[in-house]
């Protein structure tokens, strides 16, 4: 773990530094977004009500923002085929970590899983009982990361997700996930 990085939640002042980040993040780090479509994502979550101004965290090494995760509220729907729950309940038991990005300039140097690890950390701190992520197995999995059908948590659709085993979930403390399922379903974003 790095011990040069701190985390700290957002500020309005940081967004467009926050976008230049994540564009270059995503069109130099991955083979599916040019960055665009996840600046959306993120504008989206902080318009909603699942935005946790708390959780959603600039990571920096000597001033600089280095990077940028969120984690957001996520309900469950208890019906895998349509967005079934209800649409009042301003938090949820389990959050959302993601959008995850970290400057290309700092790729493979601990970046990612360092503010993860703190963001875990927070989050932990607060009344939540899960935390679920879409990603690479390989990496998240060493983050404590498990997929999420092992909790009874089934992933319904998802974009860069080709296999199952990239919906994952943590428990923040042991058994905090028992009484949990439902479906994940990404509409509810359309209808916040």
């Amino acid at each position: 773990m790095r011990k040069d990085l701190t985390i700290r939640p957002e500020e309005e002042n940081d967004f467009e530094e926050i976008d230049k980040l994540v564009i270059r993040s995503f069109s130099e780090g991955t083979d599916y977004s040019d960055g665009l479509d996840v600046v959306a994502l993120i504008k989206e979550i902080r318009a909603s009500q699942y935005y946790i101004p708390e959780l959603s965290l600039v990571a920096e090494i000597s001033g600089k923002i280095v990077g940028h995760f969120m984690f957001s509220h996520f309900p469950l729907s208890t019906n895998a085929k349509i967005a079934d729950y209800d649409r009042s309940i301003k938090k949820t038991e389990t959050v959302m970590l993601g959008p995850v990005s970290v400057h290309a300039d700092y790729f493979r140097q601990g970046v990612g899983s360092t503010m993860i690890k703190l963001g875990i950390e927070k989050v932990k701190k607060k009344d939540y009982k899960g935390i679920q992520v879409e990603g690479n197995p390989a990496f998240y999995n060493t983050l404590g990361f498990i997929t999420s059908s092992k909790y009874n948590i089934y992933p319904t659709c998802g974009f860069p997700m080709h296999d199952p085993n990239c919906m994952m979930y943590q428990e923040t403390y042991s058994g905090s996930l028992k009484e949990i399922s439902g479906y994940i379903i990404y509409d509810m974003y359309k209808n916040a």
